[in-house]
């Protein structure tokens, strides 16, 4: 089989030798050589005439050209420096991340973990939308308000009440935890998650003393906050039969270091004040 030879093609070609061209080029570079003659001649006659005007051009020619390599040389050192910082910053980047793949994860405490709201809201039952740990340590003054209610409830499950449901939330009329303890009582929990400074109030006890009992029907009526309660509101509470858990409270009930509130409150109903 034979194979077609490929034409080559030239790309230089010879260029021939162009008289009119070549004096063109000499006639406009004696002009110009004449001019430059004639125009460093009346440079230097201005200068012999004002010598003081032609220092301060030269001076200023001069000081001219050093700004502008001043200004090269700064450019070029911002840029080295920038490129030294960037550097310097995706080594240190690569570094942390390299310690943050070799470092083992930490165990996190065990907390109460609240599940999201299903279709059923806040009132789902505690067993099916929350999971609760063995032996929680639960630092209550960093939850939010329904974490807490959702904490609260876990205790009043895990020391043996029935039927665990949060129900706080819009128009709850004061019952965020309703439970059966384990000697068959109805118990209605209403929870303050305060700071340490803010004290639960004669005014919260008065709000929850006018539901608890003839509108959920509570048989143990409790109000649990992480704060501490105001004097008048220990003697409403004491008043109207209900049982006050502060913080100091709150926190032996979740180490186990005291009973729950229904296992020392007396299983017979309060009065129902008017």
């Amino acid at each position: 089989m034979t194979v077609p030879e490929r034409s080559v093609r030239r790309s230089g070609r010879i260029r021939a030798f162009d008289l009119r061209a070549t004096a063109l080029f000499f006639a406009l570079a004696a002009i110009l050589l004449v001019a430059g003659a004639y125009t460093a001649r009346a440079a230097l006659a201005a200068a012999e005439r004002r010598p003081a005007w032609a220092v301060v051009l030269c001076l200023i020619g001069t000081a001219a050209a050093a700004l502008a390599v001043r200004r090269r040389r700064r450019r070029g050192h911002l840029a080295r420096r920038t490129a030294r910082r960037a550097a310097a910053a995706l080594q240190e980047g690569a570094m942390t991340a390299l310690d943050a793949l070799e470092t083992p994860p930490e165990q996190a405490p065990a907390v109460v973990v609240p599940a999201q709201a299903g279709p059923g809201g806040r009132g789902a039952p505690l067993a099916e939308d929350t999971v609760v740990l063995a032996d929680p340590v639960v630092d209550y003054g960093l939850l939010d308000p329904y974490e807490f209610e959702q904490a609260v409830a876990a205790l009043c499950e895990r020391d043996g009440c029935a039927g665990v449901e949060v129900s706080g939330g819009a128009g709850d009329l004061g019952a965020d935890v309703l439970a059966v303890a384990p000697d068959g009582r109805r118990v209605v929990v209403q929870c303050k998650r305060y700071c340490a400074t803010n004290r639960v109030g004669s005014e919260d006890l008065q709000r929850f003393g006018g539901t608890c009992y003839t509108v959920h029907e509570a048989e143990l009526a409790l109000f649990v906050t992480t704060s501490d309660f105001t004097a008048p509101a220990v003697e409403y509470a004491e008043q109207c039969g209900i049982v006050c858990v502060d913080g100091e409270a709150l926190k032996a009930w979740s180490d186990g270091a005291a009973p729950p509130p229904w296992a020392v409150v007396s299983p017979v109903p309060p009065p129902v004040r008017p």
